[in-house]
């Protein structure tokens, strides 16, 4: 069983419901004028992340640092000027798919997450992966073992994307032939 939204109260064990359209719920949702194209939209158990493309930065700048500088203050300023209504619309969306929602901007080669939810695990290793973390955590790499633990998922992630898009395209199918089943109820 999935885990759900019950309100302000918490999470709840349940099955929050389908944010398929959240996308192009969030297209129509959305100022047009606030990202360049439709947004990014990620969407799991717990959260929907969205980040917008802003308009590219048409100044000349002396360097990469001075650039740099530059779109990660057209980000701040985004994320200022549009609080208020990414409030209300995040406000709107969790109700309608029971997630929370968090924002980022993009421009150049700068992106940023604000506010991301960070969702407890829990997990059981055994000595052999234990170890492994607290060798990241000695060496530095890591302060925690939470911290390792985080690093190595984004680590595999980064390194079997295309097996784990593969993977979430099989689930996808699976649910469609559980969906089209017969009603044994």
């Amino acid at each position: 069983m999935g885990r759900g939204w019950k309100g302000r109260g918490g999470w709840q064990q349940s099955e929050a419901p389908a944010a398929d359209d959240a996308p192009a719920w969030l297209g129509g949702r959305l100022p047009d004028e606030w990202f360049v194209g439709a947004p990014d939209v990620t969407i799991d158990r717990e959260e929907i992340v969205i980040v917008g493309e802003l308009p590219a930065l048409t100044d000349e700048y002396a360097d990469d640092a001075a650039r740099a500088a530059a779109e990660t203050g057209r980000i701040s300023r985004f994320r200022e000027d549009t609080r208020d209504a990414r409030i209300e619309i995040a406000r709107q969306a969790e109700h309608r798919y029971q997630r929370k929602v968090a924002w980022g901007a993009k421009i150049g080669g700068t992106e940023e997450l604000f506010t991301t939810l960070s969702a407890p695990v829990m997990t059981r290793l055994r000595q052999p992966e234990r170890l492994v973390l607290d060798t990241l955590v000695d060496s530095g790499v890591a302060r925690s073992r939470s911290e390792a633990l985080a690093w190595a998922v984004r680590l595999v992630g980064e390194h079997a994307e295309e097996w784990l898009g593969e993977l979430r395209e099989a689930m996808s199918k699976v649910d469609d032939l559980r969906a089209k089943g017969p009603d044994l109820g």
